[in-house]
């Protein structure tokens, strides 16, 4: 069958700028479903008549394709909320006397739906782009509803374990940023200290007894304000600098012997598409902080990430060896919200390297605290690295499936074997 085949209806989303005052109806982009997944709180809004709405408003089982920019990027709708598509996204109905939505949204994630895009996406003079009659040719095996419905089932399965591993990766992260907030922006065991709620020898959440010591008991004021005594103050300048990644000469969509992935702003959210050579270029290994320079997402941070760096992104190379490179990311991400909000270039954004390395931190003398920390975030950062291996080994099996249950390698029952054995 063919995409065109099994869908009764497909239509371009709307054409209206975003804004972020709340109209009741959400306009969704394709930056929006890069990761395959919608966090609805982060999109944004849009002023729409209650005609257009009554067309272009998006339903449960809707699938959404990228048709500009990351071009075959998908994404199912699966809560009902007031949105509608942007003109950059193609929605897909699927006929459900046909096909099953989450099978189809499957499909549009496996290898040989990739193949067909790399190979029928058109290189237009800014960006790459995909038109719905070319995504109507891709051309697929299907099997009868209630094998579609049952595959579909299956990998289903694989993806509540990824989402629960994810969900368990927010809230490490959430525990090791307010840790730090606490310490190195607040100021908050000082303050204990000082109202007599934290007492030698006494424990407080984030607090172990053994660190009693190691902070001061008062806040001196400065012209900056208060701060911890004894501590000093640096300019972030002085402990980091940035750089840049590069454009690829050479890509490849399957990974060879000696290529790494290329990491690029869509891979923070999903696997990585494309593969190139390492030589010459800027490499990042997993305890590497990265910042986007370029675009929209501009300012934004990340870490855990290894490969060849792409040219919107760049490395934080680390100059002051008495802080650790976990430390910077959570200063970074600290100031990340305030950061996008200085950004420069008019038709692009760019980060605002100059503010940046502007901003100021505050640190002990005592180096004793600062390696407290850094042990506590490895702690925090090595379980969120194995959730993500768990996460990345979930996927190959979830892709690695779909064809074999497609073409009858492995039949339905023998894959649910296989998952409950495997504790799934």
């Amino acid at each position: 069958m063919k995409l065109s085949d099994i869908c009764r209806e497909v239509l371009y989303g709307y054409t209206a700028p975003a804004t972020t005052k709340p109209t009741g109806i959400r306009l969704l982009r394709v930056t929006d479903i890069a990761s395959g997944e919608i966090n609805w709180d982060e999109v944004p809004f849009c002023e729409i008549s209650s005609k257009d709405y009554k067309r272009y408003h998006l339903r449960v089982g809707d699938i959404v394709i990228a048709r500009m920019g990351t071009i075959g990027v998908s994404a199912i709708i699966k809560e009902d909320v007031p949105a509608v598509a942007a003109s950059y996204l193609i929605i897909h109905r699927v006929d459900p006397r046909i096909a099953d939505a989450k099978f189809i949204s499957y499909l549009l994630h496996s290898r040989y739906y990739w193949e067909f895009i790399w190979s029928h996406g058109s290189s237009g003079a800014v960006q790459p782009n995909i038109n719905a009659k070319t995504l109507g040719e891709f051309q697929f095996p299907l099997p009868p509803l209630p094998e579609q419905r049952a595959i579909a089932h299956i990998l289903g399965t694989l993806d509540d374990k990824i989402e629960l591993n994810r969900k368990m990766n927010e809230t490490l992260e959430q525990m090791a940023r307010a840790l730090f907030k606490s310490w190195f922006i607040d100021f908050e065991p000082v303050r204990a200290k000082m109202e007599g709620r934290w007492k030698k020898g006494q424990s407080l959440p984030g607090l172990p007894a053994h660190l009693y010591d190691l902070f001061p008991d008062r806040l001196v004021r400065t012209e900056f304000g208060e701060i911890p005594e004894g501590w000093h103050q640096k300019k972030l300048e002085n402990i980091i600098d940035f750089k840049k990644g590069k454009k690829p000469s050479i890509v490849y969509q399957k990974p060879r012997a000696e290529s790494l992935p290329v990491i690029l702003i869509e891979s923070f959210d999903r696997d990585p598409n494309i593969y190139s050579d390492p030589e010459a270029m800027v490499l990042a290994d997993y305890d590497d902080v990265l910042m986007v320079m370029d675009g929209a997402s501009s300012g934004r941070v990340e870490t855990g990430q290894r490969g060849i760096v792409g040219s919107t992104i760049a490395k934080v190379i680390l100059n002051d060896y008495n802080l650790s490179k976990q430390f910077i990311y959570y200063f970074l991400k600290f100031i990340e919200p305030i950061s996008r909000k200085h950004l420069t270039g008019t038709s692009i954004p760019h980060s605002d390297k100059r503010w940046i390395l502007s901003q100021i931190l505050y640190l002990p003398d005592d180096k004793i605290l600062l390696k407290e920390f850094e042990n506590i975030a490895i702690t925090f950062r090595t379980k969120i690295n194995l959730n993500n291996k768990e996460c990345w080994n979930l996927v190959l099996m979830r892709d690695s499936l779909l064809p074999k249950l497609i073409n009858g390698q492995i039949r339905v029952k023998d894959a649910e074997i296989f998952l409950k054995e495997g504790g799934l």
